[in-house]
Parts: structure tokens; C-alpha cells; sequence
């Protein structure tokens, strides 16, 4: 394995790959709501963009966001086990944040399950700000920790 990571769109052929590492990833325990073809439809969707990390050609990571006019929201996240805390979710993020400020988009917003301590501190440490939860969330039982980012400041220095 060479290590070299690439950070690129994803194609039609990798939503069912995606959508099993959701289930797996983000989505344990819960009611599966991104199926393949659900998936599918947000890489076909011009105003969503499916970022997908692989080594080799292999899944690694993805992350699933969607942009409006000023917020983007960050439908999904993940990375496999094996290369958590090595920065692929980091530069995941990153990389929808600079298309979101090429595209002036001012915030990002995102929700985590209240429970996933991990994902909350990941998400602070890159400058997240909890902005409230919205309770029962996730399939009628876990609540949502709302986070933001502020990207307006960036905007206005570049």
C-alpha cells in the first residue's frame, strides 16, 4: 500500500460502498436511511458534493454536504477505524470548507448524535460551536447536538 491519499468526487459506483460504511460508521443502531440509492441521488445532486477519500482506490473516508446560497449543511461524515485520528476527517472537512468559502458561503451547520462524545470534540477542535440539540432526533429516541462554523470572517479577509 503506497499511503497516498486522494481526496476526490465520488462516483455513481461508490454509493453502495458509502452507504455501508454509513451504516457501520455513523449510522449503528439506528433505522438505515442512506441506502445506496439514496446516496446515489446526493452525488447526482448538483447543489451536493460527495467527497470520498480512498488509498490505493479503496473507501477510507467520505463526507456528504450540501450547499445553499449562505449555509452548507454536512449531512455525513466518516472514516474507517483504521485511520481515525490520522487527519483524513480533518482534511475532509476542510475541503468542503474551502469550496464553501470559493462559493461564499458563510456557515456550516451539522448535527451529531448527543451521545458521541468523540464526534463532538472532533468537530469543537475544528472550530465548531454547539448551538443547541434537538431532542429525539434520530429515529424518535437520540437526540442532535446542532453545531455551527462561522466562515463569514474568512470571507471578508480573503
Amino acid at each position: 500500500m503506497s499511503n497516498s491519499i486522494v481526496f476526490r468526487a465520488a462516483h455513481r459506483s461508490e454509493a453502495k460502498a458509502i452507504a455501508a460504511m454509513s451504516r457501520l460508521q455513523v449510522e449503528h443502531g439506528l433505522h438505515w436511511r442512506w441506502t445506496a440509492a439514496k446516496v446515489r441521488r446526493q452525488i447526482e445532486d448538483r447543489e451536493t458534493m460527495v467527497l470520498v477519500a480512498s488509498i490505493d482506490g479503496e473507501l477510507q473516508g467520505f463526507a456528504i454536504m450540501k450547499f445553499g446560497d449562505v449555509e452548507a449543511h454536512l449531512f455525513l461524515l466518516a472514516v474507517e477505524p483504521k485511520l481515525r485520528r490520522t487527519g483524513i476527517g480533518r482534511r475532509l472537512v476542510r475541503w468542503l470548507e474551502k469550496s464553501c468559502e470559493t462559493a461564499g458561503i458563510e456557515n456550516v451547520r451539522l448535527e451529531v448524535r448527543a451521545s458521541n462524545s468523540h464526534a463532538l470534540k472532533f468537530y469543537e477542535h475544528l472550530d465548531y460551536r454547539r448551538a443547541g440539540t434537538i431532542a429525539a432526533y434520530y429515529d424518535g429516541r437520540e437526540a442532535a447536538v446542532v453545531m455551527t462554523r462561522s466562515l463569514a470572517d474568512k470571507l471578508r479577509s480573503n
